[in-house]
C-alpha cells in the first residue's frame, strides 16, 4: 500500500523544513509520497520549496491564494496513494501519530479516520477555538447521526478512492465540514484515534478566524440534503 500526505501551506517558511524532517523520521509499514501545495505564499516559502530536492516529495504551486480546500483538491489530482492523509504546514500536529492514524484503514476496519485532540494529549488552545470545535462536533453528531469528538481536526485520513469520489467543492477551511458531511451521508463510519496536539498562537501564524466557524456551520447544514451521485 502507499500513503499520500497532502500538505496545503501558506506562508510557512518558519516551519515547513522542520515538518518535513519530522515526517521523514516516521517509520511506516507502507510506501509514502508527500505532496506540498503552496497556496500563493507571499513570504519566502516558495523560494524554500523551489530549492528543495527530496525524493518522494511533489510540490505544486498556486499563483494566487485560494484557500486550504482548494489546495487539498489540487493535491488530490496528483496523489497516487491508496490512503490519503491531510497534514497542516505548521507544527501543531505531530507526524509521529501517522502509524496509528493509518492502521485502521490498513486493517480494513474503516475507510475514514480522524485524529482526535480531545481523546489525545493536547495542550490548551484558545478558549474560543476549543469550544468552537466542540460545538461543531456536537452539531455534526446531531445533523448526521454520528459520534465524533473532534470534527475540525486537521488529521483526517481516507481511503483514496472514497475521498476522490466525493466531488469536493470547498475552497477554504470548509474542507473539514464538507468531507464530514459527505462521508456521513454515504454511511461511512468515522473512526477516531487519540493524537497529540501543540497549538500555536495567532502571533505565530494561526490563520483560522471566527468567520471560518460560521462557514463551517453553514456547510454542515448545506450538505445535510446532499445525495451521492
Amino acid at each position: 500500500m502507499k500513503l499520500s500526505v497532502i500538505i496545503p501551506i501558506y506562508n510557512e517558511k518558519a516551519t515547513i523544513k522542520t515538518l518535513l524532517d519530522r515526517i521523514g523520521h516516521v517509520r511506516l509499514p507502507v510506501e509514502r509520497e508527500i505532496i506540498i501545495v503552496d497556496d500563493g505564499s507571499t513570504d519566502s516559502t516558495r523560494d524554500l520549496l523551489r530549492a528543495l530536492q527530496s525524493p518522494g516529495v511533489i510540490i505544486c504551486f498556486h499563483e494566487k491564494n485560494q484557500g486550504k480546500g482548494a489546495a487539498v483538491r489540487t493535491g488530490l489530482h496528483v496523489a497516487s496513494g491508496d490512503i490519503i492523509l491531510i497534514q497542516d504546514g505548521d507544527l501543531e500536529y505531530d507526524p509521529a501519530d501517522y502509524p496509528r492514524l493509518i492502521q485502521p484503514i490498513m486493517d480494513r476496519k474503516t475507510r475514514v479516520v480522524y485524529g482526535s485532540r480531545i481523546l489525545g494529549r493536547s495542550k490548551a488552545s484558545y478558549f474560543r477555538y476549543y469550544w468552537g470545535g466542540r460545538f461543531l462536533s456536537l452539531l455534526s453528531n446531531l445533523l448526521y447521526g454520528i459520534h465524533i469528538t473532534d470534527e475540525p481536526t486537521c488529521y483526517k485520513v481516507f481511503d483514496a478512492i472514497l475521498l476522490k469520489g466525493l466531488d469536493l467543492r470547498c475552497k477554504g477551511f470548509e474542507f473539514c465540514p464538507e468531507v464530514t458531511a459527505k462521508v456521513s451521508r454515504l454511511g461511512e463510519s468515522i473512526t477516531e484515534v487519540p493524537i497529540s496536539y501543540t497549538p500555536r498562537s495567532i502571533q505565530e501564524g494561526k490563520k483560522i478566524r471566527w468567520t471560518d466557524g460560521l462557514m463551517a456551520m453553514w456547510t454542515l447544514f448545506r450538505y445535510r440534503r446532499w445525495k451521492p451521485s
